[in-house]
């Protein structure tokens, strides 16, 4: 159904934290955490011990053994930003910071419908913000009798991947993906679901919102995802060998954060990586929110309306010193240099930036 408030304001929705997130679907039982051991098996997903952090460790200033101290730190936590990208960089390993991200998701009004300790990531269901619905007379008047009337016109959802780093801490990334219905003929009776841009801002205040439920308090998280400062743009598209490319001004530690932050953004499963090759094996499954809608990927990749099908690659990063090169390879990791293949070199790009 087409939602009652299709006419939003224009105003950034994180003034005055309006965020009120709810699912549709059925909450499941949370008695169980996931197995946190698993973390430990893979040494591609493993990320190593550090003694338990508390709270009252997050002072300004206070900075963990081995951490590096700057403005946009805090205790033993800090925010690193690269472009529109930003992304969380705590002293502890994953096993003490799964439950809490985890519970963190659920008390913010989402479900997950990915739940994976052994790769380090977990995804929401698509939800609704319901802080966007306007607060006109008569729904102020007839308050939560009609509530369940009334929807907005957007639906959002959430990945979360966790990753080791070489101090024996933990990255986190939160990635948005976003849909809008919209009128799809001119008499206004027949909507679909599109693809909308991800909001870096909404990634930003969701990192904010998880740094508070692991010890920060609210001033501290403000301060530091104020005081992350934006790089200059390091990518750009270019050929070798005749195949497309992205080229990057950045080592590979830090080409390998931002593509694979690119990647969960822009629609692509990771189904495995192995950080020792520089390989990320992705595939392209479009949005289920209903039938009638049309992933982001498949637009770009046909013009037909049927379902496409799932589209499996290998995201290779190569570096050498402070420069890095990502390329696009075939399912059975050979070179690819379709259409295709020039179109996500592209999309990465464009998301580096």
């Amino acid at each position: 159904m087409l939602c009652a408030a299709l006419a939003l304001s224009a105003c950034s929705m994180l003034e005055g934290d309006r965020i009120d997130y709810k699912s549709s679907g059925k909450s499941p039982s949370l008695d169980v955490p996931p197995d946190l051991t698993q973390l430990s098996r893979d040494t591609r997903y493993a990320i190593p011990g550090g003694g338990p952090v508390t709270a009252s460790g997050f002072q300004v200033g206070q900075a963990a053994p081995g951490m590096p101290i700057a403005a946009s730190a805090i205790g033993d936590a800090r925010i690193e930003r690269a472009g529109t990208q930003r992304w969380l960089v705590i002293n502890r390993p994953a096993d003490q910071l799964w439950g809490p991200v985890r519970k963190f998701w659920q008390e913010s009004g989402f479900l997950l419908t990915q739940d994976q300790a052994n790769l380090g990531i977990m995804e929401t269901d698509w939800a609704e913000n319901r802080a966007k619905i306007p607060q006109d007379f008569i729904r102020s008047a007839l308050g939560r009798v009609l509530d369940s009337f009334y929807s907005t016109a957007e639906r959002d959802r959430f990945r979360t991947r966790l990753e080791r780093n070489a101090n024996g801490g933990t990255e986190i990334y939160i990635s948005h993906r976003g849909m809008i219905e919209v009128y799809t003929n001119s008499s206004k009776e027949q909507t679909s679901w599109q693809p909308r841009p991800a909001d870096p801002e909404l990634e930003a205040e969701f990192l904010r919102r998880m740094m508070v439920k692991l010890g920060a308090s609210q001033e501290q998280s403000r301060a530091m995802v104020a005081a992350a400062a934006a790089s200059k743009p390091s990518s750009r598209v270019a050929s070798v060998g005749n195949r497309p490319v992205v080229q990057l001004d950045e080592g590979f530690d830090r080409a390998w954060r931002r593509v694979g932050l690119a990647l969960d953004r822009t629609g692509f499963t990771v189904e495995d990586r192995d950080r020792s090759q520089g390989t990320y094996f992705v595939r392209y499954v479009e949005p289920a929110m209903n039938r009638e809608e049309k992933g982001f990927f498949s637009r770009l990749f046909s013009s037909s309306d049927k379902p496409a099908a799932p589209i499996k690659y290998r995201i290779n990063i190569k570096s050498e010193g402070e420069s890095s090169t990502v390329s696009i390879l075939n399912e059975k990791g050979e070179p690819e240099g379709s259409g295709n293949a020039q179109r996500i070199v592209q999309v990465i790009a464009d998301d580096l930036k």
